[in-house]
């Protein structure tokens, strides 16, 4: 009977862990949490990718995942054949983001002591394309090919029945790679999430070389030199696209509410949504007053918090924490690379400010489509 009394209580243990989970799994706590683990891994950079703080990280994602596998509903939701490769992207993401890190730690440590970089070492060797790289190459063809014979077999391909214009599918989503910009939907209009915003990602993408011309630190690993850049790209990369992209595939469920990695999936669940425009708290909260008829006139506030988020702090970066990189790159290139951390760094505003004041619009205009 002990065993029994045993297996009882670790049972009741794993909902109580799932229970908890659910009950802090919103879009602010969890928004918040990899914020903070962000913001360490790229301050204490040294002392995260050392195998001390590593591998217990390791061990306690496998925990989670282990636990969960426990629960019906979230082994239905990582096993489903289109989510399959979304997990292994979590992992292997995860993986490569450490080594370049190690390796960027390893150079500057390496630097620090007034000796060669790794890549300067390895230059060094010079060893033949064939057979080497050649035989190398053909070895990792060969393992993907397996590989994906063996994917083939064991997980059935994602078709589904043909295309019923009288019945939509709940959640309705979009392919994974677009998962993000469908979450950008739920904060942005349209014309914003599906073309400004992707838009700027890539324009800002291209820019970078232009940006950022300094030669000293390229061609090898390195993070001390690089800080601001590299924190800038990952944080556009882990926080504002692989997250949403997170966010839309294991959270998001039926009308597109917000559910917790244990908890099933409700068709009926109602989430009360109060959303509100900032002229209505301007003028008709705080002020108690109507809005004004004229959109210049009631949109105005918005108007000017956006003219002082854009012009403003440029301003104050410039002459404060920016004012190196802003003798270094000129006027110009430090114009266009405040401008879209700004622009990055609108979208985790708005989310915020959407959670915690179910803000909807900062700009509404709807006599010209246009809000913000």
């Amino acid at each position: 009977m002990r065993w029994v009394w045993n297996l009882e209580f670790i049972l009741n243990m794993l909902e109580t862990f799932k229970e908890f989970i659910n009950s802090i799994s919103s879009p602010v706590t969890i928004f918040t949490a990899v914020v903070i683990i962000f913001g360490i891994f790229v301050t204490f950079p040294r002392q995260c990718t050392s195998k001390k703080v590593a591998l217990p990280a390791v061990i306690l994602v496998f925990l989670f995942f282990g636990i969960g596998l426990t629960d019906d509903h979230f082994r239905k939701i990582i096993s489903t054949p289109d989510n399959v490769p979304i997990v292994g992207m979590i992992f292997i993401f995860s993986y490569f983001t450490w080594y370049a890190m190690k390796k960027a730690v390893e150079n500057d440590q390496r630097m620090e002591k007034g000796e060669p970089t790794i890549e300067q070492v390895e230059t060094n060797e010079k060893v033949y394309v064939f057979p080497y790289l050649i035989y190398i190459e053909f070895v990792v063809a060969l393992v993907y090919a397996v590989g994906l014979v063996l994917w083939s077999l064991l997980l059935k391909a994602p078709l589904e029945e043909p295309a019923n214009p009288t019945v939509s599918p709940n959640p309705s989503k979009a392919p994974w790679y677009f998962l993000g910009l469908q979450e950008m939907l739920v904060y942005f209009d349209p014309w914003i999430a599906g073309v400004l915003l992707p838009t700027l990602i890539i324009l800002g993408l291209c820019s970078i070389p232009y940006i950022d011309r300094d030669t000293s630190t390229s061609g090898f690993y390195c993070f001390k030199k690089r800080r601001f850049g590299i924190t800038c790209f990952l944080s556009g990369f882990w926080i504002l696209w692989i997250l949403l992209i997170l966010y839309g595939t294991f959270l998001r469920g039926p009308n597109w509410n917000f559910f917790g990695p244990f908890e099933e999936w409700d068709i009926h669940k109602v989430v009360p949504l109060v959303n509100v425009n900032l002229s209505e708290l301007v003028f008709i909260k705080w002020l108690g007053m109507g809005l004004p008829k004229q959109w210049y006139l009631r949109e105005a506030p918005g108007i000017l918090l956006i003219a002082f988020y854009l012009l403003v702090p440029p301003a104050v970066l410039a002459k404060t924490f920016l004012k190196e990189r802003y003798t270094q790159y000129g006027i110009i290139r430090y114009s266009i690379l405040v401008m879209l951390m700004l622009l990055m760094i609108s979208l985790p505003i708005k989310m915020y400010l959407r959670w915690a004041f179910n803000l909807k619009y900062i700009v509404a205009i709807p006599e010209y489509f246009f809000n913000i």
